[in-house]
Order: C-alpha cells, then structure tokens, then sequence
C-alpha cells in the first residue's frame, strides 16, 4: 500500500474531510488532495508531523510493503477503547432521553421545598386552622416523598448509563464516520439548544419578579406564595437548562470539544467535584440551621446566598487551576 492510500485510510478511519485534515497539518486542502492523488509527497516535516497526529511509525507510513498499520505505542493503543457508529448513535439516544428524567429529578429537588414553606406560612394565618406541629410533619413528609422520588431517578439514570461510563472516565478513539456523524447531528440540534437557554436565561432572570412583588404586601402568605412562583419558574428554567445541556454535552464529550478536550477534561474534574462538595454544605447548613431554629420561613435565604457565592467560588477555582497548570 502507498503513502497515498494510507493517508486517506487514516484519514478515514478518524471521520475527518480533507479540509479538517489540512487545518491540522497547517496546510492548504489542495495539499492533501494531491497527497492523496500521488500526485506529491509530503516532505519529512509532514510525514514526521502525520506519524504524530495518526499515531503510526514513519516506518509505516514510507514503506509499501507493510500493509498493517504500525502503532508508535501499542501498549497504550490496545487499552483505549474505540466507539463504533452503532454504539455512538446509541449513546446520543441515551441521552436525550436521560436529559428529561435528570431534567424532571432536578425539578422535583427544586420544588420540593415548596409544600413545607406553604404549609408553614398558612400556619401562621388563624383562619386556616393548621397548626404549627402539622405544617412542618405534612411538608417535611411531601419534601422527603419528592426528594426520594428524584434520587430513585437519578439511581436509574446512573445505572442505565453503566455501558457508557468509559467515555466519561477513559480515553477513548472514535470510528470511522462517528465524528461526522456528531456532527450532523450537532448541526441540527443547534437551533433547539439556542432556544432552549435562551428561554431558561430568560426565566431565570425574571423568576425573582414575584418575589419582589410579593415584598411590596405585608401579608406574608402572599409574600410565601409569591416566592413558590419564584422557585418554580427557577426549577422550569433551570429544566431548560438542562434539556438542552445534556445532549450537546454528550456531542462534545465524542467529538472531544468544549470542556472535554484532553486540556479541559481535569479542569471539570476539579470543578465537578468543588461543585458536589459546595452545594451538600449549603444543603447540611440549610437543614441545619433550619431544624435548631424551627425557622424554616427565613431559612431559605440560604440557596439565594449559596448561588451568588457559588459564582465566586467558581472564579477562584478557576484561577486556581490555571495557575496550577502555568507552574
């Protein structure tokens, strides 16, 4: 076989076109083409620079008489696991529909809360006749019901994703006709993934609007009420959020963009984990605070605190690994 041909195999055999090709090589698509065709050879510069991006000797790719393809690591090529087309396309199902029963467990979190503030906030009024023993059993027993609920969700969402764990956690290459495949498809999901955080920035934006409204009134039912309206337009869009995040992210975890290039992969790892080890302190405080205080009507100040300062703490993780990674 001829440097031609195993060019264009290779080619081939990691989804890209000619053009993708030449932008990696930093050459013109008409210099690939001509690769391709015999019709030139690449000087020692590019046969050296083609060994490095294919991951084959030089060897292989200048002597015709070897046919199989060389590896310059096979230790390391035999442990890395290759998604196939069917397994890809696989994948993606998955997870469009894993973003409806994340997005639905997350929003059951989110309004889970809401029955203990309403039932709270209508013990205080005479005229409903609840007692204070009463609203903090029912609303506790409901926040428990809907939390249960959305881990038994997330359980099965985890153990359904078993099969598709390695990519998330191994190195991984893709078949031929994957990347262009993803890529289609990412292509024409795009439209639905702008809209999506669009709406879900928007309703995050205007969901404190009852809030403020129900701050204007000194009936403080209303003003709980108002700011049930505050959290479920939060948890819509935060389901949104979501519905459009899962997919694209499973797009870019295969074509390997975004956050889940090689250099970002330990980034998001670090951040994955500040973010989980974040938000179950503030939950422990909230509930904390909450059951040594009996005051679950002002608790909830908590998660709007923890939000803005979740931001913050976002940023210094951030300059923290990027000053690891100049060091």
């Amino acid at each position: 076989m001829i440097l031609a041909d195993k060019i264009m195999n290779l080619r081939k055999k990691n989804g890209w076109s000619q053009e993708e090709l030449a932008e990696k090589m930093q050459v013109s698509r008409q210099a690939v083409s001509k690769w391709e065709g015999a019709q030139t050879v690449p000087d020692l510069e590019k046969i050296l620079a083609l060994s490095k991006l294919f991951d084959v000797t030089t060897d292989y790719l200048l002597k015709d008489e070897i046919e199989d393809e060389e590896f310059t690591d096979d230790t390391d090529r035999v442990s890395v696991k290759r998604v196939s087309l069917a397994l890809a396309n696989e994948f993606l199902e998955w997870r469009m529909r894993a973003a409806k029963r994340i997005a639905a467990a997350t929003f059951l979190c989110i309004v889970a809360v809401i029955p203990l503030l309403l039932f709270s906030a209508a013990a205080e009024v005479p005229e409903y006749s609840v007692s204070e023993n009463l609203a903090a059993g029912a609303g506790l027993v409901i926040l428990l019901v809907l939390v249960a609920a959305a881990v038994a969700i997330f359980t099965s969402c985890s153990f359904k994703n078993t099969p598709f764990e390695f990519i998330d956690k191994e190195p991984f290459e893709t078949e031929y006709g994957v990347d262009g495949m993803v890529k289609e498809k990412q292509k024409a999901y795009r439209t639905v993934y702008v809209k999506y955080n669009m709406i879900a920035t928007c309703l995050c934006i205007l969901s404190p609007i009852p809030l403020f409204i129900g701050m204007v009134t000194e009936k403080e039912f209303f003003m709980v009420v108002m700011l049930t309206i505050t959290l479920l337009l939060a948890g819509i869009g935060v389901v949104f959020f979501i519905l459009a995040g899962v997919p694209w992210e499973s797009m870019q975890k295969l074509l390997k963009e975004g956050d889940y290039t090689l250099r970002n992969q330990k980034k998001s790892r670090i951040k994955g984990t500040v973010s989980t080890v974040y938000w179950v302190s503030a939950t422990a405080v909230y509930l904390g605070w909450s059951f040594w205080t009996n005051f679950w009507k002002n608790t909830w100040i908590v998660w709007p605190i923890a939000g803005i300062l979740f931001a913050g703490v976002m940023c210094l993780c951030n300059l923290f690994i990027d000053q690891d990674k100049e060091n």
